[in-house]
């Protein structure tokens, strides 16, 4: 265990050392690292694959949900796509030194801001290795060092993804330490990482709410959390039933084990006869499974070729990160406004309709990180979103909210030009 220890203070201070050269690093240096790291991806798809085969089969063994081990899963196409955010990330604007607000005040004095780094970003998370690219890149662009700590469950995939982006950021001239990955697997290191703030300028956790919750109470530096996602869709009495079919199953099957997907569908009461079966016979098809309040259970109920089942109260406000979603007959938008309150995470959450009263209504009295109106859910994605990869679901609303990419991941410094000035 010293040893483990003594190993995250190394790299630890490896990376708050690389951190302060990482700041004034060029964007071409930085966008090169990027391209060469997307380039490692697929030329050295076969090693990180075999990597993670063996991370898959030990999960499955010990018995991991169908959920989990998607989330865990690589492959060529998901390396793919992985290497295509970070080509993203490397063609969008460098934040770094950007100045804004800049005026000039009655005495001369020119006064703004100026776009700074954080410093050094500790991640922590679960079971999802692409994570390791999705943080490492954003960081080294933002001109941030990273200390990464994934899960036991993904340690093989995510030694040979960091690997790859040390080996991409050496070639192109980035100063060493600027990407630390801790391979320890010792549970405890977790509990020290947090108590590391004089190393560790903002600490990110992307996991289960068990995992959000030890950071928020222990970590002894700023924790930005969110990824914890219980997303409603609500069916207006003035949709269009084809919008509604078509969102509804792209946010509930596209992939159920994300924290954009669907978990609650709302319906209007004067919507949902003809609307429940076309929806529940597509997501039939699919595998989804149905809870249903009475309401809706009456409609689909005498209907053959479904089989939903009772809601029961745990099902409102569930995260189900699989193919089930609770389903809810309202009387009125207020009525589901009501429950979103109640039991949304303010993480993604969707209005149809074609009144354009009820989809400001809702979008403006909704308390979420994102709301769509007539658009699925799972558009909440740094890629989606035209940032890139990101680092995370931020659900809080400070420093940052939604999807946290470049510009999250910096803060700013105030820069004043004088000609002599004194204070009278």
């Amino acid at each position: 265990m010293e040893s483990a220890i003594k190993e995250l203070e190394e790299k630890g201070k490896a990376a708050k050392a690389a951190s302060r050269r990482l700041a004034f690093l060029s964007t071409e240096v930085k966008n090169k690292a990027l391209l060469n790291t997307a380039e490692a991806l697929i030329d050295k798809q076969d090693d990180i694959l075999a990597a993670n085969k063996i991370d898959y089969e030990e999960a499955k063994s010990s018995g991991m949900s169908g959920a989990m081990l998607d989330r865990l899963m690589l492959s060529p196409s998901r390396l793919e796509g992985m290497a295509q955010d970070t080509r993203m990330v490397a063609a969008l604007p460098d934040p770094v030194g950007e100045m804004f607000d800049m005026r000039t005040l009655p005495n001369g004095l020119q006064i703004g801001k100026k776009r700074v780094p954080l410093g050094v970003i500790g991640a922590l998370y679960e079971s999802r290795p692409n994570v390791t690219i999705d943080i490492s890149s954003l960081c080294l662009k933002s001109g941030n060092a990273v200390i990464l700590r994934g899960g036991k469950e993904a340690i093989n995939s995510n030694i040979a993804l960091a690997r790859a982006a040390q080996q991409a950021c050496d070639q192109a001239g980035v100063p060493q330490g600027a990407v630390q990955l801790i391979e320890s697997p010792e549970r405890t290191l977790v509990n020290h990482m947090l108590k590391m703030r004089g190393i560790i300028d903002l600490i990110i956790p992307r996991g289960g709410a068990s995992l959000t919750k030890l950071v928020s109470e222990n970590a002894a530096m700023p924790v930005l959390t969110g990824g914890i996602g219980v997303c409603h869709t609500y069916v207006d009495k003035n949709a269009d039933l084809d919008k509604a079919v078509a969102i509804a199953y792209n946010a509930k099957v596209q992939r159920p084990t994300v924290c954009n997907a669907l978990d609650c569908l709302l319906v209007h009461s004067q919507a949902a006869a003809a609307y429940l079966p076309i929806l529940a016979k597509e997501w039939a098809k699919a595998g989804v499974e149905m809870h249903c309040d009475k309401r809706a259970l009456a409609i689909l109920k005498p209907i053959q070729s479904l089989k939903p089942v009772p809601a029961v109260d745990e099902d409102w406000g569930k995260e189900f990160l699989s193919l089930t979603a609770a389903i809810k007959v309202v009387d009125s938008l207020g009525e589901a406004l009501e429950h979103i309150e109640k039991y949304g995470s303010g993480h993604s959450e969707a209005i149809v309709t074609e009144d354009y009263s009820a989809a400001m209504r809702f979008l403006n009295e909704v308390d979420a990180a994102c709301v769509y109106a007539n658009a699925s859910t799972r558009f909440t994605d740094g890629g989606q979103f035209g940032l890139g990869a990101e680092i995370g679901i931020s659900t809080q609303k400070f420093h940052a909210r939604g999807p946290m990419a470049l510009k999250e991941l910096t803060s700013y410094k105030w820069i004043i030009l004088g000609n002599g000035q004194v204070r009278p």
